[in-house]
């Protein structure tokens, strides 16, 4: 009977047309599934528990596919796949799950971060990001208000309306979505963005942390934003961040 295996996976985004399989694209599902073909000597489906865009990066995306090597322990997909993988994809940890465990249905909650670098003049200093620092950062030039940013991410937590947050081309036919955390930070000279939630819309986390900014620079009162969410707008968004800061940081079942 063949095994479910569960794939813990990190991956610097920044060459990826995106997760999903792509033809004229490179994408983490297709170089993974490539991998796998290798080890099987036949083509391998590999679920993941959702869609990064091209550039997104991850930390703790999950998937799972079914094998019917017998002679490898689940464990030991993690340094199997590792060594046909490229540097921008790793495998942090594989084991072996229910048949009936599905990645992406099977998922609890989805937890992103957005990372920022900042300066502000002379209350900081300037110093410019590292080269490497660009691909996985997006650099502020001012430090935003985080009480007010903690406020706003205050509003929308529990069942919300997210209809103002939805990306062109999204087909989720409802556009609730159960929000248990939203919230900014610091940590290692960042300023984090963390919000979790049971799915997400399309470009939704992007376009969260946008309008947050937006709105903040503009010093808008928690109140009005609620109305300008509640109202469902789209055009009242803020504009949505660009993907290079963007990590899928977790994934509960």
């Amino acid at each position: 009977m063949n095994r479910n295996i569960k794939l813990t996976i990190a991956y610097d985004g920044s060459e990826f047309c995106g997760w999903q399989r792509q033809e004229n694209g490179r994408s983490i599902q297709g170089v993974i599934e490539q991998a796998l073909e290798k080890m099987h000597g036949k083509a391998v489906n590999l679920t993941g528990s959702g869609r990064t865009d091209a550039g997104v990066h991850a930390v703790g995306q999950a998937a799972n596919f079914y094998t019917d090597i017998d002679s490898i322990p689940a464990d030991r997909f993690t340094p199997a796949l590792n060594s046909l993988l490229e540097h921008d994809v790793r495998i942090l940890e594989s084991s072996e799950v229910d048949s009936n465990f599905h990645a992406r249905f099977s998922a609890k909650a989805r937890t992103y971060r957005y990372q920022f670098l900042y300066h502000a003049g002379a209350n900081f200093g300037y110093n410019p990001p590292l080269p490497h620092e660009n691909r996985c950062n997006i650099t502020l030039q001012r430090f935003p208000r985080l009480d007010l940013l903690n406020a706003y991410g205050r509003i929308i937590l529990g069942e919300t309306d997210c209809t103002i947050f939805a990306g062109a081309g999204d087909t989720s036919k409802s556009k609730n979505r159960f929000i248990y955390s939203s919230h900014f930070f610091i940590e290692n000279g960042r300023l984090i963005f963390e919000i979790c939630a049971n799915a997400f819309l399309r470009n939704m986390v992007r376009s969260v942390a946008g309008t947050f900014l937006h709105y903040e620079e503009k010093d808008t009162s928690p109140d009005e934003l609620g109305r300008i969410i509640t109202s469902g707008q789209r055009s009242l968004a803020g504009t949505s961040l660009p993907p290079h800061g963007l990590f899928l940081w977790k994934v509960e079942y």
